[in-house]
């Protein structure tokens, strides 16, 4: 297991500082975001009117503005990029006086600044895998949320990861990747993040005292194959992400 270095950089941050316009501008309509990924998240939501919710990785605001458009109370919305929170707060802030909150946060660190029990949902659309261990976010996600309170996650597929990286570890193993993003045009950024095996996925969630509900290894959609008729076949063939729906359980093991 890969033990996180508390006072090194977040791995993802100086990447996303230098992308952060560009991925605001594309988020919306790129396709591996908006025909794939965020429909498959999304369909693992709950009803969201009325509830209270943490966006843990908000970047632009995204997944807020579709939570706080179809009716949840309040979102509070986390990300490290200071960059980030400030394209969300330009997005959401005007629009939904009084019903977002955000912060830059790094999800390495507690979220002492939360009240246990505080959400009824907590969303993580793509950010845990710039994390080393989950243990500990897990562990805090558990404790912000409700009695019954849904947590929903979208991560690297471990099996599509450890093919598309083809390192000399074994799958079995986490390690540190790093890819070159071109989808958000020039100039080229590579991004370093984490892959893990499916243990490695699933198992912190359950020591947590998660009850997994759902697992979905979702499939590109119809406007997908329109605008990348390329990457729709590949992803028909082989997986790029994974998409979870957990709810809090009781105690987390152990406690």
């Amino acid at each position: 297991m890969l033990t996180p270095d508390p006072d090194s950089t977040p791995i993802a941050l100086e990447a996303y500082e230098a992308l952060a316009e560009r991925y605001a501008a594309r988020v919306d309509t790129k396709p591996h975001n908006a025909c794939y990924e965020r429909p498959a998240t999304l369909s693992l939501l709950p009803d969201v009117a009325g509830l209270r919710v943490l966006d843990a990785g908000c970047g632009p605001g995204a997944y807020a503005d579709w939570l706080l458009q179809h009716g949840a109370a309040h979102v509070t919305g986390l990300d490290l990029s200071p960059r980030m929170v400030a394209l969300a707060a330009q997005r959401l802030g005007e629009r939904f006086p009084g019903r977002v909150t955000l912060h830059q946060h790094d999800l390495n660190r507690p979220l002492d600044f939360l009240d246990s029990a505080a959400f009824d949902l907590v969303i993580c659309p793509l950010v845990l895998d710039y994390l080393a261990t989950w243990e500990a976010v897990f562990a805090e996600f558990h404790r912000v949320l409700r009695p019954g309170g849904v947590f929903v996650f979208s991560a690297g597929h471990p099996m599509g990861d450890y093919l598309y990286h083809q390192t000399t570890a074994r799958y079995f193993e986490t390690e540190r990747v790093a890819e070159v993003w071109r989808g958000f045009g020039e100039p080229f950024v590579t991004v370093a993040r984490y892959r893990r095996p499916l243990a490695a996925t699933l198992n912190p969630l359950l020591a947590a005292g998660f009850i997994l509900e759902r697992l979905l290894e979702p499939l590109p959609t119809e406007e997908f194959a329109q605008a990348d008729p390329r990457d729709y076949a590949e992803l028909m063939r082989e997986p790029v992400f994974l998409c979870l729906r957990a709810r809090r359980g009781g105690a987390a093991a152990g406690v």
